[in-house]
Formats: C-alpha cells, sequence, structure tokens
C-alpha cells in the first residue's frame, strides 16, 4: 500500500506492507532508529513516538494507519542542532543509564507537559506508568521532567 506520512517535518511515500507496524517503518524503512523496540506487547513505552501531537506507542499502529498524518520521534525533537528543553533536562538531571527507555520517556514527558505544564510529582509518576525502565530507580527520570516543567529549575 503506498502511504505519505510526514515525519520530523518531511513527508515520506512508501509502499509499504498493510502490516507494517509505523515502529518498523520508523526503524527499517525510514532509518530512524531512536525509537527502540523492547517488548513487542506495548508494556515498555521505548517505542513512544508523537502522532498529531499525541504520544502513541509505534509497536500498537500499522504504518498505513499513519497515512496523511504527522509523526514526530525522538529525531525530530532538537532543533537547529540544539536538544529540545526535555532532552537537555534528562541530561543535566542523569535520567538515564543505558538510554534505552529514554527516546520513549522523553517523548511522553514532553506530550505529558504539553497537556500539564504545571504537573506534581505524583502525576509525572502516573504519566512514566506505561514506560519501563530497568535501569534507575526513576528517581532522575522524575527529577528531570520536574526541571524541564519548571523551565530548567529542577
Amino acid at each position: 500500500m503506498q502511504v505519505a506520512i510526514t515525519v520530523n517535518g518531511q513527508t515520506y511515500e512508501r509502499d509499504v506492507e498493510p502490516r507494517l507496524l509505523l515502529v518498523h517503518f520508523l526503524r527499517e524503512v525510514l532509518d530512524l532508529t531512536g525509537t527502540k523496540v523492547g517488548c513487542d506487547t506495548s508494556q515498555c513505552g521505548s517505542c513512544t513516538v508523537h502522532l498529531d501531537g499525541v504520544a502513541l506507542k509505534s509497536c500498537t499502529m500499522l504504518a498505513v494507519q499513519a497515512d496523511g498524518r504527522e509523526v514526530t520521534t525522538i529525531e525530530g525533537l532538537a532543533q537547529n542542532g540544539e536538544l529540545h528543553p526535555m532532552q537537555e533536562s534528562f541530561w543535566e538531571h542523569h535520567g538515564l543509564q543505558c538510554g534505552f527507555c529514554t527516546p520513549g520517556m522523553i517523548m511522553a514527558s514532553t506530550a505529558f507537559l504539553q497537556q500539564n505544564a504545571e504537573p506534581t510529582e505524583a502525576e509525572i509518576r502516573h504519566n512514566l506508568e506505561g514506560n519501563i525502565c530497568r535501569c534507575t530507580g526513576y528517581q532522575n527520570i522524575v527529577r528531570a521532567v520536574q526541571a524541564a516543567a519548571n523551565g530548567g529549575d529542577g
């Protein structure tokens, strides 16, 4: 099937298998490997992207369902060589260890702050329930999101 999907501001027209998952379209067709495949069951959140501005686990959607829509991946957050404030905050507050879950955490948190600019710690933790990190105790991840919400002041 022919699709036209705008990813990180650029429209890609490709012929894809109807059963191709969006995560595999991004990784294998477009070579945007920042979006990770962690569990294949939509439990871990490492494949989180923004679809029309809304956080979505890209392993739960077919690429054909994204036809005519806009996808933002972790690669699309940085602008003009500058990290997105959430990316900067994760770096500044040590919100990662191995980094595998980090793109999904950042994408989920960025979308969350667009809906709730002044979240409580409990709200941040609740928002991150769909994202699994096997390395950290989540404390620095929560601190990074809090800092990004506070303009970097943590």
